[in-house]
């Protein structure tokens, strides 16, 4: 299997996923210039990263990649059993990640609306009580086991952190530097840096 990468961008948790499993992998790595050429355009419509080829074709959307490729490699037992609540927790909290606290990250992150950035803030704070309160006494999302749910909503809280969005948050500072702290992440931040 190939993905290609743009160093930084969502695809960095597709990697961070692929170094957790330890599975075999071909890496291409390219340049944002390089996401809108036609070939790329043909692996993703938008000419976006990440994009994952396999034998079967081309899949992209990070969340999509990181559960399809824990359901790939359950040896790595990154996602529980189908019809598990456990396993719906896994979806709630990759499913929340990427529908409450990005989009809200994002706006936060607005340098050229401040209106528009104070209310993704307050969004932001709103959305991360409720991973506050999961937290709360457990080590992670679901089962105090680290989960494609930890990798996802840890990779987007990675970014609010960066935009000082956690620093009130004391069970997600604690989270973020025990997910900070894998050997695996740190292999993925550092691929094509």
């Amino acid at each position: 299997m190939r993905l290609y990468h743009v160093p930084g961008t969502r695809s960095t948790r597709v990697v961070w996923l692929l170094e957790e499993i330890g599975a075999p992998y071909e890496l291409t790595i390219m340049r944002r210039e390089e996401r809108q050429t036609p070939e790329h355009r043909q692996r993703h419509p938008l000419g976006r990263v990440p994009v994952l080829e396999d034998e079967d074709g081309f899949v992209f959307e990070s969340a999509a990649l990181c559960l399809h490729l824990a359901d790939l490699h359950p040896e790595a037992q990154l996602i529980p059993p189908l019809g598990t609540h456990e396993r719906a927790l896994v979806y709630q909290w990759t499913v929340f990640a990427m529908t409450e606290l990005e989009p809200a990250i994002i706006e936060a992150r607005r340098g050229d609306d401040p209106a528009r950035a104070q209310a993704g803030a307050e969004h932001f704070q709103a959305a991360a009580q409720a991973v506050e309160q999961a937290l709360e006494g457990h080590g992670y999302l679901v089962g105090d086991r680290f989960s494609v749910a930890d990798l996802v909503c840890g990779a987007v809280l990675i970014f609010g952190k960066s935009a000082g969005l956690t620093d009130n948050l004391p069970d997600i500072t604690g989270y973020l530097a025990r997910l900070e702290a894998r050997p695996a992440r740190t292999r993925a931040t550092k691929i094509g840096a």
